[in-house]
């Protein structure tokens, strides 16, 4: 009888030993975040401030004028640098910066997007150049998704028209 009990105690071990190595092994191929960057932040925070980020300077009219607001995004309609939201997509964040400059998208720059991975790097790398380009074509976030990136291009979309909302930018007059 005691040697049945030690049987049955060594199979028991045994499979909890087995159990413990598969959790490890899963852990080790299925990490739950690789990009220490960005674990921190949560979906949907921004990497960079959302809204209007830089444009032209200020002309001071005197020197009395140094206290007074910067002119709003439309006053001076030259060049604007404006940041989307941050969105949150299953394989993490992105983040669109636009560039307008005389009442045309003339830039994009992504912020941020996914890169946890060899597949969303490989999948991103091709994506992101085709949305800009599309977006440089369009002049707005009215753009095609590409194909096998459809949450790179939602995410994409939806930043993109944050930014374009907070530049107050209704697309090319031409």
């Amino acid at each position: 009888m005691v040697t049945a009990n030690l049987a049955a105690r060594g199979r028991r071990n045994a499979a909890v030993f087995a159990g413990s190595v598969a959790v490890v092994g899963l852990l080790m191929l299925y990490p739950t975040s690789t990009d220490k960057s960005t674990a921190h932040r949560t979906p949907g925070q921004p990497l960079a401030p959302v809204g209007v980020v830089s444009g032209p300077p200020a002309t001071p009219k005197s020197s009395r004028s140094t206290t007074s607001p910067a002119p709003s995004p439309s006053a001076n309609p030259a060049v604007v640098v404006v940041n989307g939201s941050s969105i949150g997509t299953p394989y993490g964040p992105i983040q669109i910066q636009v560039t307008i400059q005389a009442q045309r998208i003339t830039k994009t720059t992504v912020l941020d997007y996914p890169q946890d991975g060899g597949r969303s790097q490989e999948i991103n790398d091709q994506a992101l150049p085709v949305l800009g380009s599309e977006t440089l074509s369009a002049q707005s976030a009215k753009i095609d998704t590409v194909s096998g990136a459809t949450y790179t291009s939602d995410g994409y979309r939806q930043s993109l028209q944050a930014a374009l909302d907070a530049a107050h930018f209704n697309g090319s007059t031409s």
